[in-house]
């Protein structure tokens, strides 16, 4: 689980955000900046980083805050798993990313996985809808994150790399390379092939 001053911060962030977003008041404002203020310093001393790269990140929220949302793809041939070597960190993970505005959790992923592996694949099943926090992705993110994980039908393409990816392979469930934990845990990877041989199985969720 993530620290608790982590899960104060966010909290005070958001705070800040929707106050920001919706008060006319100068007095109010003056009030939820000065709340923006201590989220950013709880951040960077946890973080140990700088307040005002920080204050940078928060700079870009607008609107009422909410999670962010980020889908994940599994796409299977011969009972393995396709997955993307991540550049940032030379681990493996099931292709995703943020989901864009304007586009359908399905066409996200089907983009995602085109975009980082090469590969064509048809969204067929929401297989489960997870907290990034609760299933105990490490290292924590400073926003609140919901992660969408879809069972996808080969349908064509092959093997390519991107700006984002260094490789793409199908692996067999007991032979998995280091995984980028920050974007799958083994046990998500091992949900993904149970929900491909049942498909009956229902979403979970949480």
């Amino acid at each position: 689980m993530e620290p608790r001053w982590l899960a104060w911060a966010k909290q005070l962030q958001a705070i800040a955000q929707n106050g920001l977003h919706y008060s006319d008041s100068e007095y109010e404002r003056e009030r939820y900046g000065a709340i923006g203020e201590i989220a950013a310093e709880m951040m960077a001393w946890g973080g140990e980083t700088s307040v005002s790269k920080v204050k940078e990140l928060f700079a870009s929220e607008h609107g009422y805050a909410t999670p962010k949302v980020d889908v994940r793809g599994a796409v299977f041939r011969d009972d393995r798993i396709l997955l993307v070597k991540e550049m940032v960190d030379g681990c493996w993970t099931l292709p995703g990313g943020w989901a864009d505005p304007c586009e359908s959790p399905s066409l996200a992923v089907e983009r995602e996985i085109e975009e980082e592996s090469g590969f064509h694949a048809k969204a067929v099943k929401l297989a489960a809808l997870h907290d990034r926090t609760v299933q105990g992705h490490q290292p924590p993110m400073p926003f609140h994150v919901y992660k969408l994980f879809f069972i996808c039908e080969l349908q064509g393409g092959e093997a390519a790399t991107s700006h984002e990816t260094g490789g793409a392979e199908f692996y067999a469930e007991d032979a998995l390379p280091p995984l980028s934990h920050s974007r799958v845990t083994a046990s998500q990877i091992a949900l993904m092939f149970q929900h491909f041989r049942n498909r009956d199985l229902p979403t979970e969720f949480d």
